[in-house]
């Protein structure tokens, strides 16, 4: 699961328009675990290579389409936003890597989980990278956060890694997104354009070796892997869209939408385990977001006052 930081508008008002993009955009999130799922007898880096190869032609056809290539085209050129670009598609893909590794392997908890605490670890990174003061509140959230981690460190005897690394590069992907000075569309097709050579050359790799699964004499395998880049591209540029018409405050409480299916779905579909830990923990983690949303409502109440 991908998300892009786009600006708000300039009234800062909620739109019906920019409300439907974003519930769409969350909402095809939320199911994306049902698709991935059907992937799971492939391997994560083959999946990865697909959205990657897929969501290309969407990319530039969306840019064409809103006549933006020359932005794309300028990227290309200047070395500091190529060498940004470069440094977004890795995380990026190494965000999928987790991903795609945690729903086929029974791990759709842990990925709600990492896609849960990011909003908490972005305060945190506020306040470390950007040295952005932090209200009691939000500390309050983040330590809550803090706890429930160390929870279920315990009782796996080990870091929850599918969590920690979703968030990680999730939270440091979003932070250098901020310094692409580029749109969100344009950041993407940038993102999978740098990632093809290689998406494509291990593609290549599997058709040559026989391991692949793409063309291969089953249509099914075939077509879901050619989706990957509508269910990977498709909710970004909604999202994209979405986020233009609608307050940062109504995107923070509506982000929660897609880990909530996530979670749903790991439960009642995948039937994985909750257990003891996990119920302790995770209620910690709605409380920290109950704070977190309560601290942002509050400080937009004192913007407007003031």
């Amino acid at each position: 699961m991908t998300q892009d930081a786009t600006p708000i508008t300039p009234k800062n008002e909620d739109t019906l328009r920019g409300f439907l993009y974003a519930l769409a955009a969350y909402l095809l999130w939320g199911f994306l675990p049902l698709y991935m799922k059907a992937l799971s007898h492939m391997g994560p880096a083959e999946v990865i290579a697909h959205r990657i190869l897929w969501s290309l032609p969407i990319a530039v056809a969306v840019l064409s389409f809103q006549g933006r290539t020359a932005d794309l085209q300028r990227a290309l050129r200047t070395p500091s936003m190529l060498a940004m670009g470069v440094v977004t598609a890795t995380l990026i893909s190494v965000n999928w890597g987790f991903y795609v590794w945690a729903i086929a392997d029974g791990h759709a908890l842990d990925a709600a989980l990492g896609y849960y605490i990011n909003p908490l670890f972005s305060i945190l990174m506020g306040a470390v990278l950007l040295k952005e003061r932090i209200s009691p509140l939000q500390k309050m959230a983040v330590a809550l956060a803090a706890l429930a981690v160390v929870v279920l460190t315990v009782d796996l005897g080990r870091l929850p890694v599918v969590a920690i690394g979703l968030m990680l590069t999730w939270g440091f992907y979003a932070y250098f997104k901020k310094q692409l000075p580029i749109g969100p569309n344009q950041g993407f097709a940038l993102e999978v354009l740098l990632l093809t050579p290689f998406a494509l050359g291990y593609v290549v790799y599997l058709h040559l070796t026989g391991t692949g699964h793409f063309a291969v004499g089953n249509s099914f395998d075939t077509a879901m892997l050619v989706g990957c880049g509508l269910v990977t591209a498709v909710p970004l540029m909604f999202y994209a869209n979405g986020a233009k018409g609608l307050r940062l405050s109504t995107i923070g409480v509506m982000q929660y939408i897609a880990p909530t299916m996530i979670l749903l779905t790991a439960v009642f579909v995948f039937a994985e385990p909750f257990g003891t830990a996990r119920m302790i923990a995770f209620p910690m983690i709605w409380a920290a977001l109950a704070l977190y949303t309560a601290s942002m409502f509050r400080d937009r109440k004192k913007v407007r006052a003031g």
